[in-house]
């Protein structure tokens, strides 16, 4: 429907030529809307705090690994059966494969987190925006 409007709008602007003098535009700076509004803060702090607990989980499991891998690198030796030695490979190969998918878990989780914090913030803009373009009797903003 949003993109029948703007087509619509753009065909009106350029069909009435006569009219334009009539026709009511307006720009806005979304980003500058956004930042200032005191939903963003509250947005922004809780978001930090999502990041700062990914991130402690990320560091975990990375200790975890490099502990593991170190303790493996010392108890290896020539003497070491071959069975072993290729289940302590399997154990950090299976290790750095989970650590790997955590973290794309972790950003695909902190972006739906984003989205979902921002998603008020950009229906109060747009319900603000839709509006001051009705009672302004606004074509295009």
């Amino acid at each position: 429907m949003k993109t029948t409007i703007k087509f619509l709008t753009v065909l009106f602007l350029f069909v009435s030529t006569s009219s334009f003098a009539q026709v009511k535009l307006a720009h806005i700076n979304s980003q500058e809307i956004v930042a200032l509004m005191p939903e963003m803060d509250s947005a922004n702090v809780k978001l930090e705090k999502y990041g700062k607990e990914l991130s402690d989980q990320m560091q975990d499991m990375q200790k975890e690994f490099q502990t593991k891998m170190e303790k493996y690198q010392k108890e290896d030796t020539d003497a070491t059966p071959a069975n072993i030695r290729e289940r302590h490979n399997q154990e950090l190969q299976e290790m750095y494969q989970r650590l790997q998918q955590a973290q794309q878990d972790n950003t695909e989780n902190f972006q739906q987190e984003q989205q979902k914090k921002m998603q008020p913030v950009t229906q109060k803009i747009m319900d603000a925006v839709n509006a001051v373009a009705q009672e302004g009797s606004y074509v295009y903003i």
